[in-house]
C-alpha cells in the first residue's frame, strides 16, 4: 500500500533507537532475559518539588489552551537560566516552547530551510536531525569524526564542507551519541571559521547540558558575534528526567522565534499547560539539585568505560557528558562469531541482542558505521552483567 502513501513519508527513515527498543520491549514479552541499553531516557524519577507544582497547577485549574509560544511566566523563568547557566541575553520574544525539543528542531528546519540547502552534520549526530533536514527539503552534509579525534569536528573540516548552498550547522554538545563535549576553545576556532560566512545560522542543541562532568559548559552562541546567528535549542527532559513531560525550547534570533511561532500555531499550538506550569519550577532550580544523579552517572560512565577498555576488539574514548559510550567496533568487520558473519555495526548489534540478550544502537543510526551507542541510563548491577554478556559474546 505504500504507492498510496506521500513520498515524504516513504523516504523517511524509521528511528533506529526507537525501533531497536520496540524490539527488546517484544522479545521481553516473549520471556527472553533481554537488558536494553538502547533507549536515552534517565532512569531517575522527576523531582518531588517538580511534581508538587505540576499538582498544585491542576488544582489551580490551568487547564484551557496555553499562548502557540509558551506560558510567559515560563518564558521568562528560560530567559533567567539562560543568564544564569549560559551568559545569554535572551528577551521573551526570542524564546519558543514546543512539545519538546524534537518539536524545537522541527520547527526550525521547517522556517529555515528551502530545498536544496545544504546543513553540515558533524557524524556522529542524533539520528532525527538527519530524517527532519530531510523532511524539511534540506539536504545534509555529513562531516565524519572518529573515536581517535574525541569525535569532534575540526575548524578545518568545517571549512572544507562550507558551499554556497550552505545554510545552517546542527550539532549537539554534550553529544548524542558520542557524549563528547565542545570546550570554548573548540568553539571559537569553529566560529572563527563562521565568521567569514554571515548567512550560515546554527543550531546547538544543549538538551545535555547538566549531564556533563567536564567541569564548565560552554555555550556557542556565548562566543562574541555568535548570538544573533545561533539557535539554542534545550529542554527539561534529559537533566530533570522529563522525558514523558514533553517540553523542549529555544532561543533564537526574535525572526527565526516568530516564524516558529507561526508555524507551531498551524501544527500543534502551545505545549501541554501542566508540563509548562512544573517547567518553570525546574528551569528556576539551582542546577545544583542535580548533583546526585549527575554523579550516578559519572560513576556508571567510568563503570562501563573502564570494562569496555578491557574488551579486546573494541576502541574507546572517555566521553565527557550525557550518558552514552560510542566504541569502534569496527575491528569485528569481517569476523564470524558464533556462526554469524559481522558485516557492519548493524550485524554487530543484531548479533549481542540474539546472542547476549543486549539491547544496543548500530552508529549507522547516527552517522557513523564504525561504532556502536550504549547507554548506560541503568543501573550498575545491570550495567555490570550487561558488559559481561557483551564480553562473553564477542570473546
Amino acid at each position: 500500500m505504500n504507492h498510496l502513501l506521500s513520498d515524504r513519508v516513504n523516504n523517511l527513515s524509521t528511528s533506529q533507537t526507537l525501533a531497536m527498543a520496540a524490539l527488546a520491549r517484544e522479545l521481553k514479552a516473549q520471556g527472553k532475559d533481554i537488558i536494553s541499553l538502547s533507549l536515552g531516557e534517565p532512569d531517575f524519577n522527576t523531582p518531588d518539588f517538580i511534581k508538587e507544582a505540576a499538582k498544585k497547577a491542576i488544582d489551580e485549574n490551568y487547564s484551557t489552551y496555553s499562548p502557540v509560544d509558551g506560558y510567559v511566566e515560563l518564558k521568562e523563568a528560560i530567559c533567567r537560566k539562560f543568564k544564569r547557566d549560559n551568559n545569554l541575553e535572551y528577551k521573551p520574544s526570542q524564546i519558543v516552547v514546543s512539545t519538546g525539543a524534537k518539536q524545537a528542531l522541527y520547527n526550525i528546519a521547517q522556517v529555515m530551510l528551502n530545498d536544496g540547502d545544504e546543513v553540515i552534520l558533524p557524524a556522529p549526530y542524533w539520528v532525527s536531525y538527519y530524517e527532519i533536514i530531510k523532511l524539511s527539503g534540506g539536504t545534509p552534509i555529513e562531516v565524519p569524526t572518529s573515536v581517535e579525534t574525541d569525535f569532534k569536528m575540526t575548524a578545518e573540516q568545517l571549512e572544507k564542507a562550507i558551499t554556497p548552498k550552505t545554510k545552517m550547522m546542527w550539532f549537539s554538545s554534550p553529544c548524542n551519541p558520542s557524549g563528547s563535549v565542545y570546550n570554548r576553545e573548540e568553539l571559537t576556532a569553529l566560529c572563527k571559521v563562521l565568521e567569514k560566512h554571515p548567512n550560515i545560522y546554527v543550531v546547538s542543541d544543549e538538551i545535555y547540558e547538566h549531564i556533563n562532568f567536564s567541569g564548565t559548559f560552554c555555550s556557542i552562541a556565548s562566543i562574541p558575534g555568535m548570538l544573533e546567528k545561533t539557535v539554542t535549542v534545550n529542554g527539561v527532559a534529559k537533566a530533570f528526567a522529563m522525558t514523558g513531560w514533553r517540553i523542549g525550547y529555544i532561543g533564537a534570533p526574535e525572526f527565526i522565534a516568530k516564524a516558529c511561532t507561526k508555524i507551531q500555531g498551524q501544527v500543534t499550538s502551545g505545549a501541554n499547560s501542566i508540563a509548562q506550569r512544573a517547567t518553570i519550577t525546574a528551569v528556576d532550580a539551582d542546577p545544583s539539585v542535580l548533583n546526585e544523579m549527575v554523579t550516578a552517572f559519572k560513576s556508571r560512565r567510568d563503570l562501563v568505560v573502564g570494562f569496555i577498555q578491557n574488551i579486546p576488539g573494541l576502541k574507546i574514548n572517555i566521553p565527557e557528558g550525557a550518558f552514552y559510550v560510542f566504541p569502534d567496533v569496527s575491528s569485528f568487520f569481517g569476523k564470524t562469531l558464533k556462526g554469524t558473519k559481522i558485516e557492519n555495526a548493524t550485524d554487530l548489534s543484531m548479533y549481542l541482542l540474539a546472542e547476549a540478550n543486549v539491547a544496543t544502537v548500530t552508529g549507522d543510526a547516527f552517522g557513523n558505521p564504525n561504532c556502536l551507542r550504549i547507554s548506560y541510563a541503568t543501573s550498575e548491577t545491570i550495567l555490570t552483567e550487561a558488559l559481561k554478556r557483551i564480553k562473553e559474546a564477542l570473546a
